[in-house]
């Protein structure tokens, strides 16, 4: 599966949920879909630590030199 369609399903389900328990009044509702919320969160750091172990940022890589700085 494609990493981006699969970040992109995880935040749009992310939102439809913040926006229904936002709605929602009965506790127990609240409480389901809070831990529906934790779940898709702790799925989507998994992506962005693999990401960010799989594309570490390299200082020696920047495009700016000392000469583009203007002060």
């Amino acid at each position: 599966m494609d990493p981006d369609k699969i970040i992109t399903g995880l935040t749009n389900e992310l939102a439809v949920e913040l926006k229904t328990i936002s709605k929602t009044k009965d506790i127990n509702e609240k409480e389901a879909h809070s831990r529906i919320i934790k779940n898709l969160c702790q799925s989507l750091g998994v992506f962005f630590d693999l990401m960010s172990e799989m594309m570490p940022y390299d200082h020696d890589d920047d495009d700016l030199d000392n000469e583009d700085i203007p002060f």
